[in-house]
């Protein structure tokens, strides 16, 4: 599918007029679309196989006149798990075509955004740059709200009700939930490192080209914001591993005293047993088996043996 916007009256619109048009967004394109706008466009377009390259030779070049930065963005942030995929920017003769295989949010946000809010020139570096203020923002977005859910998580395991509650919390739930926001986090933590990435690429584009003192201004400022939801990231990814310690931790200490419940029954049951096997054996000669008081004495030997155990355990802290 393809989608083209053309900036009037310094706002964006759609357009079907294409020698107006400063931005193509190719979601899941044809190989029809993209030999079409090749030919019109006059470049190579990278596919599919080509964007997921690793290498930064392979994301971040230029060719034919053209700027190529590949970048990881996310999607399905809201789901129990994010979506992770590339996304080709590719600057040509003043105009931004963005290729891409997935549906991140602020390809949806922006263009309702940009068509409400003055846009501050009128060529694909401009709409280019006002995206990735979008995309930053959402990425802090996504970072706050899984602070949020980290700080929920630590408050719940570290700071229950009362300890009845702390017994019967679902660990494996916050196990659950741990898990799916250190990915997420991790995943945020590749799509920074790309970003920041291609705009220092383009940054030097912009020196050698002399772009103007606003282009540089919001370029030094998409670098500042990068580098602090960076940090804020990398420190959610340390309390997530500290609360995936911690959890596991909590979990080992339930699971060690439903062990101690059952060591302790053991040891309180185990010397009525030896009674009862004692006065259970069948000999005929046994000292009690006369006795009138035979059977209350056992009974009693057998409660006084297991009372003992306890009133020792209770003494010496053990329960």
């Amino acid at each position: 599918m393809k989608i083209a916007y053309q900036i009037t009256n310094a706002r964006l619109v759609e357009s079907d007029n294409f020698g107006e048009t400063v931005w193509i967004d190719l979601l899941s394109p044809t190989r029809e679309e993209e030999i079409n706008l090749e030919k019109i466009l006059g470049i190579g377009l990278p596919t599919r196989e080509d964007m997921e390259e690793i290498e930064i030779s392979s994301r971040l070049y230029e060719q034919d006149g053209a700027i190529y930065m590949t970048v990881q963005l996310p999607s399905a942030t809201e789901e129990n798990s994010s979506q992770m995929g590339p996304v080709t920017f590719v600057i040509v003769a003043n105009r931004l075509v963005t290729i891409r295989y997935h549906d991140p949010s602020p390809f949806r946000t922006f263009p309702i955004r940009a068509s409400r809010t003055a846009i501050v020139g009128e060529n694909g570096e401009t709409v280019f740059l006002a995206f990735l203020e979008v995309v930053v923002d959402r990425l802090a977005d996504i970072i706050e709200r899984a602070g949020r859910t980290v700080t929920s998580i630590s408050r719940d395991i570290f700071q229950g009700a009362d300890q009845k509650n702390k017994r019967h919390q679902n660990y494996r739930a916050f196990l659950e939930v741990i898990g799916r926001n250190g990915d997420l986090i991790s995943d945020i933590q590749d799509s920074l490192m790309t970003l920041d990435r291609a705009i220092g690429y383009f940054a030097q584009h912009i020196v050698r080209r002399e772009g103007t003192e606003s282009q540089r201004g919001r370029i030094k400022t998409l670098t500042r914001d990068l580098h602090s939801i960076g940090d804020h990231a990398s420190f959610l990814a340390t309390k997530i591993t500290l609360l995936l310690d911690a959890t596991l931790g909590m979990l080992s200490i339930e699971q060690n005293g439903i062990i101690k419940i059952f060591s302790v029954a053991a040891v309180v049951f185990l010397p009525p047993t030896l009674v009862a096997s004692i006065y259970g054996m069948n000999f005929k000669f046994i000292p009690e088996f006369d006795w009138r008081f035979g059977y209350p004495f056992a009974i009693g030997l057998m409660i006084l043996s297991a009372l003992l155990p306890y009133w020792l355990f209770k003494r010496k802290r053990w329960l």
